[in-house]
């Protein structure tokens, strides 16, 4: 039985992009993760940094979170792949 993980054997496939976003938006770990949760995000900069790092799951609804949260797609988060919108906000995607 195949295991849910990447190539690389890590645990979700948004964390580059995930901290691609966080950069060039200029937050540190802590940073997005006080924004999100100002945002009403149940959010802390150890699960920021457990998905970045590939050591952390990511569910649907984080995912969605990040989409709204970040202005993008899910299609760049899941994919890498930006739509038109995505490149206006993020060009450097």
């Amino acid at each position: 039985m195949k295991r849910l993980r990447t190539q690389d054997n890590g645990k979700n496939i948004v964390s580059a992009r995930l901290t691609a976003l966080r950069k060039q938006c200029g937050y540190s770990q802590r940073d997005l993760a006080d924004k999100l949760q100002l945002a009403d995000f149940d959010v802390d900069k150890n699960m920021i940094t457990r998905i970045e790092t590939d050591n952390r799951y990511v569910s649907d609804l984080e995912i969605k979170a990040l989409s709204e949260f970040f202005g993008v797609s899910y299609s760049y988060l899941l994919d890498g792949i930006p739509t038109a919108e995505d490149l206006k906000k993020y060009p450097d995607l």
